[in-house]
């Protein structure tokens, strides 16, 4: 059978094999024929003439009236020899045993010959999927010497198989083809749903996967039991073809040519369109199967496009991803899963994944998505469904906070509850930022912050009303949730205790600070290894995400890591020699010491900066928007120019009201993202490093810096930023009426020629800019 299950015609399998040998198939054609004629399949005569009716056929097909005249005896006889060969591999196929084929390629080899079991005896590219298993799963049974022959054509054909399943990208086939087994590949294909790639979502966790289980190192060894990956299941990019052809929405696929107003003005309607889709009745019985077979268990739905999570260009959080708690009927449940497939569908055409790739350089590249449906890991507890700890982690640690930080042993973000708070920038809340290096470090020293920056909200799956809530964290976790006291402490005003009853002199307060979970299991110490395993097999840093249930194991739970996706980590270009110079207090504008970043942007020309008084002043929510949309004008405006960005609390919130709700299309010509902490209000900086938006700016190259101007050692001229003349009018005539909210400085035209520059020191824990 072939990938959709149809037998292969015998004939195929024998054009593919003798197409192996070129230059000898003449003379196997001709002992197949001889073969034919003596055993009596056919009489050589009855042969001949088939032949030349065969011919004259396809002369009248090719449109020849008079052949004689339009065609010259050369090409007559060429005509004929095809048709003879063709006829040869169709008689010899559906009436002689394959094995006299075989003996006959053994003759005509002679000496020169390669034993039986070396012999690949068709193109792998060219050949159908059930010969590439069936040979594949010969080869991997061979015992260990006979093997060793042919190790060359099994990993051939496990390449044309990853190439057409999972991804074709060269720096995955480079890892992947010594990792992954005939066994592997069924498996997949068994879990798949139409014939295409399952995309690079899902490429990137399986190889993980393989990395961890085929290393041999005992901290591998180590690490196996404890370390799995989700239940999952794919949907072939292919099908995001066939929904297009067969909801008539080929025209959207050129959007990605469009001018950037025009994406932005038509997505809207488009990703209406999309959501009335429907999916062709093969595909919805394929996906109505899948629900039956797993059950009323919560199933994440995510992107896995072909570019995603790749070498050099991640896509973080440019496509959509949806949780279906899977409660209702089937067909309320298929319904809901075949609504999420076609909103992540629209996402490929939305601004932001249009941009990036513009961006990236990947506009001309034919996006296909692929589909990854995952079980959502957790557990029920009451009406609600989630794990212990979600969260992201990197193998290198991009900041440090405490010079006795290492950054080489990685940085985890991470939340009680489903991973999206952990991120995606939201509002009112934190994670818990861990260095792996010393899991205790907090970025907060006192008890104040530590309560501030903590998890207030927590996201789950409402079981009973079968949908994806987020709630005060407070109103879920109650004091019989199983790995509570490894998760919070108590709130006794100016210290914290370990978790004890509640009691009327509580309070009922607890803040998650993950202390025990960091100090007395293995977590963090299992979570350094396994990702300095990754960066290992992958020749860079990693990026993951993962989730972690706490399983009983005598006195201590053990902590046990769910591998949900892998890929490259994303770095800002290493300056060298990076030290801040010694100038005149006067020439700096602006001065932090917190979780400063490494590197040097020089002559920059424009500052874009918003005040926070304006925008906290702005009496709408509709008002805030257009500010962002003024950024992105500016920035399109701006491009080729060098320029910063300046504002207030955190840029790229989903809370309007704590920041500038700027996307990707608003500031990716940016050379760096300045975050004002103002005192007394909500609007400040988060430790969001980890978040997609933080993705953005990192691969990007966009520096973000957070600046506290009343924090010790801070310094910020506010006169500078707030009283210089304002060059927007002269830069957008039509967003002038904004002038006292979005100011432009032109750097060099305020201070007689002199240029911004902003050098960080992540080493001494200090970022200086100032005037040169």
């Amino acid at each position: 059978m072939d990938e959709n299950g149809r037998f292969m015609p015998k004939v195929l399998q024998l054009y593919l094999e003798i197409s192996q040998y070129p230059i000898l198939a003449s003379r196997i054609r001709e002992r197949m024929r001889q073969e034919l004629f003596s055993r009596g399949v056919i009489t050589q005569d009855r042969f001949e003439a088939e032949v030349r009716e065969k011919a004259i056929l396809s002369q009248q097909r090719e449109g020849l009236s008079d052949p004689l005249v339009q065609e010259s005896a050369e090409m007559w006889q060429e005509r004929l020899r095809q048709i003879r060969d063709t006829l040869t591999d169709f008689y010899f196929a559906y009436n002689l045993p394959h094995d006299l084929f075989r003996r006959i390629v053994s003759d005509v080899l002679g000496p020169q010959r390669l034993p039986d079991d070396e012999i690949l005896t068709f193109n792998p590219e060219l050949a159908p999927w059930d010969i590439l298993f069936a040979k594949g799963e010969e080869y991997e049974a061979l015992p260990p010497e006979r093997r060793a022959r042919i190790q060359h054509h099994l990993q051939e054909i496990i390449v044309v198989l990853l190439k057409a399943m999972i991804s074709d990208h060269l720096q995955f086939i480079g890892l992947a083809r010594g990792l992954f087994t005939i066994r592997d590949l069924k498996e997949i294909r068994a879990r798949r749903i139409g014939r295409g790639k399952i995309g690079g979502k899902a490429a990137g966790m399986l190889l993980a996967w393989k990395v961890l289980q085929t290393d041999e190192s005992e901290v591998a060894q180590r690490l196996r039991p404890l370390v799995s990956i989700p239940d999952s299941y794919y949907v072939g990019a292919d099908v995001y073809y066939d929904f297009h052809a067969y909801n008539h929405l080929l025209e959207y696929m050129n959007q990605k040519y469009r001018p950037q107003e025009e994406i932005e003005q038509t997505y809207p309607h488009i990703y209406d369109v999309y959501r009335q889709g429907r999916f062709p009745p093969e595909i919805t019985r394929a996906l109505r199967d899948l629900l039956e077979d797993i059950g009323p268990v919560p199933i994440i739905v995510r992107s896995s496009s072909l570019l995603e999570d790749s070498f050099g260009t991640s896509f973080a959080g440019k496509y959509e991803s949806h949780f279906c708690p899977n409660q209702g009927t089937l067909d309320e449940n298929l319904s809901a899963l075949c609504d999420a497939i076609a909103r992540i569908y629209a996402s490929v055409v939305n601004p932001a994944a249009l941009l990036y790739r513009k961006k990236m350089g990947l506009v001309d590249y034919d996006e296909r998505m692929a589909i990854l449906i995952q079980k959502v890991q957790g557990r029920r507890y009451g009406r609600w469904f989630f794990p212990a700890v979600a969260g992201v982690a990197f193998s290198r640690n991009p900041f440090r906070w405490n010079p006795r930080i290492r950054r080489e042993d990685g940085l985890v973000r991470m939340v009680c509850g489903l991973g999206t708070r952990a991120v995606d920038r939201v509002p009112n809340d934190y994670p818990r930022m861990v260095a792996l290096s010393h899991p205790r470090l907090r970025p907060e020293a006192s008890v104040g912050d530590i309560r501030r920056y903590s998890q207030h909200f927590i996201d789950v799956l409402d079981m009973e009303a079968n949908e994806f809530r987020s709630l005060p964290i407070q109103d879920v976790v109650r004091e019989d949730y199983p790995a509570l006291p490894y998760l919070a402490v108590w709130d006794c005003g100016d210290y914290f205790s370990p978790l004890r009853p509640f009691g009327e002199d509580a309070g009922g307060r607890m803040v998650f600070t993950f202390d025990r979970l960091l100090g007395e299991t293995t977590f963090a110490a299992d979570m350094r290894d396994l990702l300095s395993l990754l960066e290992r097999h992958y020749g860079r840093p990693v990026d993951t995400e993962f989730t972690l249930d706490l399983e009983a194991d005598g006195a201590r739970p053990r902590p046990r890591i769910c591998l949900l996706q892998c890929r490259p980590q994303a770095s800002m270009a290493e300056a060298e020699g990076v030290s801040v110079p010694d100038i005149p207090e006067e020439r700096a504008l602006f001065i932090s010491r917190w979780l400063v970043p490494h590197g040097r942007v020089a002559d920059i020309r424009y500052v874009i900066y918003i005040s926070p008084s304006a925008y906290a002043a702005l009496p709408t929510a509709s008002q805030k928007a257009e500010v962002a949309r003024v950024v992105g004008r500016l920035n399109q405006k701006l491009a080729g120019e060098r320029f910063i960005l300046i504002g207030p609390g955190r840029w790229g919130s989903s809370s309007i009201d704590l920041g500038v709700k700027v996307t990707y299309a608003d500031i990716y010509n940016a050379r760096m993202l300045v975050e004002l902490g103002i005192s007394g209000t909500e609007a400040s900086p988060e430790v969001s490093y980890g978040t997609h938006f933080f993705q953005d700016l990192v691969e990007a190259q966009i520096y973000p810096l957070a600046i506290f101007p009343d924090a010790p050692g801070a310094l910020f001229r506010t006169e500078f930023f707030e009283d210089s003349p304002n060059a927007l009018a002269d830069l957008l005539p039509e967003d002038a009426r904004w002038s006292d909210v979005v100011r432009v400085l032109d750097v060099p035209a305020l201070t007689g020629g002199k240029r911004l520059e902003v050098v960080m020191d992540s080493d001494e824990e200090i970022a200086v800019g100032y005037l040169r």
